[in-house]
This record gives C-alpha cells, structure tokens and sequence, in this order.
C-alpha cells in the first residue's frame, strides 16, 4: 500500500485534533508538517516514502523552533503583576490622600481587570491621570504621571 496525499492530510488534521484534547500547543506543528507533505504530494505524486518523511521531520522541527524561538518571544504575556502594571497608565476614580485608597480605571486591562485597588504617597485628585509606580501586595501604588 502506498502513502498518498490524503492520508498524510488525515494525519495533520488528526494531529490537529489531537491539540485540542492535549493542549500542549506542541502537536499543531507535527500536524502542519503532515499537511504540507500531503500538499507537496498533490503537486509531486511520486515522491518516495523516504522523502515524505524527511519533510515531515524537517518542516515539524522548523515550525517547532520558529514558534518558540521567534514568535512566542515577541508575543511572551507578562506572568507577575509589577511586570504586567509597572508603567501603565490610568485615571484615578476617587481622590487620593497619602495613607489612602482609591481605585484606577485602565484604558486596557491589567491582568484581567480594568479597575484596581490602589495607594499613594501624596494627594491626587479624581479623575486625573495616575502611573503604576510599583506593587503593594493587593495595591498598585501610583503617583502623578
């Protein structure tokens, strides 16, 4: 029995579902590998079984070091709360007094959420433009940005 293009095609999309039940975001790529030996057996039908699986191996690996050396670098999400918030800037809900809580209001999410809990060293008025100067355990502490 000879491999052809479609059964290289179910292994990528079996592969593929597979992902979903085994979110490890690592079997995509050996299933995108398979999907382009079945596209690259469409347009070479007689490519030997030797060579279908050195592209498998090749293009899997390729994809594999492309998705974690360059594009999830670029795309790394900040995990701890002073990387995520350190600099962000918001407005200011109520007014502030050194000593006192209020809450900002983020233009985008912080960590999921758009208002927190924050302190401050010195007076602030509401509504006025705040930075995240550092993490006080459950506070962001902001100053005048």
């Amino acid at each position: 029995m000879d491999i052809v293009w479609w059964h290289w095609m179910a292994l990528g999309l079996g592969l593929g579902l597979a992902e979903l039940a085994l979110p490890s975001f690592f079997t995509i790529w050996f299933g995108l590998g398979a999907i382009l030996v079945g596209l690259v057996l469409l347009i070479w039908p007689d490519t030997g079984l030797t060579a279908q699986i050195l592209i498998w191996t090749l293009a899997s690996i390729a994809m594999t070091v492309l998705w974690f050396k360059v594009f999830r670098a670029k795309t790394a999400v900040r995990t701890t709360p002073t990387e995520a918030a350190l600099g962000e800037c918001g407005v200011l809900v109520r007014a502030i007094e050194p000593a006192g809580r209020s809450e900002v209001r983020f233009q985008k999410p912080v960590l999921g959420a758009d208002v927190w809990p924050c302190i401050s060293d010195e007076v602030i008025a509401a509504n006025e433009r705040v930075k995240v100067l550092a993490v006080d355990g459950q506070f962001f502490k902001v100053g005048k940005s």
